[in-house]
């Protein structure tokens, strides 16, 4: 008679290892020293970070504690005074004034607390700006993005507007929409709720979600906790090092 073959009792389940977005943003040993007179001010004391491809996340810290200064480093803004500065595989810091305008045109897109909006144009013209500056697409094409964009933040039906003819929440959606010209992958908010009151706010954060939502990386400084939290990484920066990631 034939015998059964003994089954091996099943071991412990494998642990799949966790997905992890491969890495939009990569600092390796970055300091930031600005000359300030005779005195040297050191902004950023050798900062390792990376951010994932698709993520949301916020910068909290307290004033002067270089959360700026990050944001203008990743978006070529400035360099570092050491280490690198590594965007989708590029390497920024090394890039000529003229090549990074360039590629920060095409592939960031910048969002102010102050909405820098220029006061003469209308919010469709300004939301038309960067494409002219860039000189990508013709005419027609650069004012039919810049429509899709005003329409996506809600603003289609005020594009003929001057910006003080606007409240200060839809400022900054025309402001957004200005950042979403040429579609980027990366779009940075530096304070952007930072004079809006709560509820407009909580407007603007939502229009971050959906932009998220749609694939786009968004990073953004804050001094808002609760908006803060509401992101899916909150990088606490202090003193120029980060202190929780």
């Amino acid at each position: 008679m034939a015998v059964a073959p003994q089954l091996e009792a099943p071991g412990p389940a494998v642990r799949q290892p966790a997905r992890v977005a491969a890495p939009l943003i990569e600092l390796a040993g970055v300091e930031k020293t600005y000359r300030m007179g005779r005195l040297d001010y050191q902004a950023l004391r050798g900062i390792d970070l990376t951010i994932g491809t698709g993520e949301l996340v916020a910068i909290v810290g307290p004033s002067g504690s270089g959360k700026t200064t990050i944001l203008n480093l990743v978006a070529g803004i400035d360099r570092p005074t050491s280490g690198s500065v590594v965007v989708d595989g590029l390497r920024i810091d090394e890039l000529s004034e003229e090549e990074l305008a360039v590629w920060r045109g095409a592939h960031v897109g910048v969002v102010f607390q102050f909405f820098q909006l220029l006061p003469t144009l209308s919010a469709l013209e300004n939301a038309v700006l960067p494409l002219d500056f860039a000189r990508r697409w013709s005419k027609p094409e650069r004012f039919e993005r810049a429509r899709r964009n005003l329409d996506l933040v809600g603003l289609a039906d005020k594009a003929d507007r001057l910006p003080a003819e606007l409240s200060g929440g839809e400022q900054q959606r025309v402001a957004i929409a200005r950042a979403l010209a040429a579609d980027p992958r990366l779009v940075i908010g530096d304070e952007p709720t930072g004079n809006l009151d709560s509820v407009t706010a909580g407007e603007m954060f939502e229009l971050f979600r959906r932009l998220n939502d749609e694939g786009k990386t968004v990073v953004y400084v804050t001094h808002d906790r609760e908006l803060a939290a509401r992101a899916h990484r909150t990088i606490s920066i202090r003193d120029g090092v980060v202190v929780a990631a």
